[in-house]
Formats: C-alpha cells, structure tokens, sequence
C-alpha cells in the first residue's frame, strides 16, 4: 500500500518534470535496504536492513523511482533542447 503511493507521487512528479514544470528542483526519498520501520524493543529481533526512525522504501523501489524520473528528466531536457 505504502510502495504504491510512492509510486504515485513519484509517477505525477516525473509527469510534471517532463512538462516542464521548472519549480522542482529536486524530492526527498525516504531509502533502505528494507521497506517500513521498526521499533527497538529487543536489539536481537531487530531486522538487519530495516529503519529504525522514519518509514522507509526498500532498494528496488528506490531504483525504480530514480529510474523513472531520470527518464523524465532526459525527456524534458529533450523537450526543451528541441
């Protein structure tokens, strides 16, 4: 659930990008190696990889995300070169 809403910001920023819109400049991602977070309640259960302060996108998401809007910023610079 939460991966698919980061997609969708991620999805409407990379569409505005390639638009044209100028006034974004840049977006901050929340990353790890795992997706969510987690409480420090026994260190021993503590999930290697996992946040232990904000909610997080695991890698492969991270991936996609910074794919899709490098894709869209290419596109723009396209656009606008033309």
């Amino acid at each position: 659930e939460r991966l698919f809403a980061v997609a969708a910001v991620a999805e409407d920023i990379a569409s505005q990008i390639e638009r044209g819109d100028g006034r974004i400049i840049g977006l901050m991602l929340e990353s790890f190696i795992e997706a969510g977070r987690q409480d420090v309640v026994n260190k021993e259960d503590l999930v290697y990889g996992k946040s232990i302060t904000d909610p997080c996108i695991d890698w492969q998401q991270t991936v996609t995300t910074l794919h899709t809007l490098a894709e869209a910023v290419a596109r723009r610079r396209q656009v606008g070169a033309g």
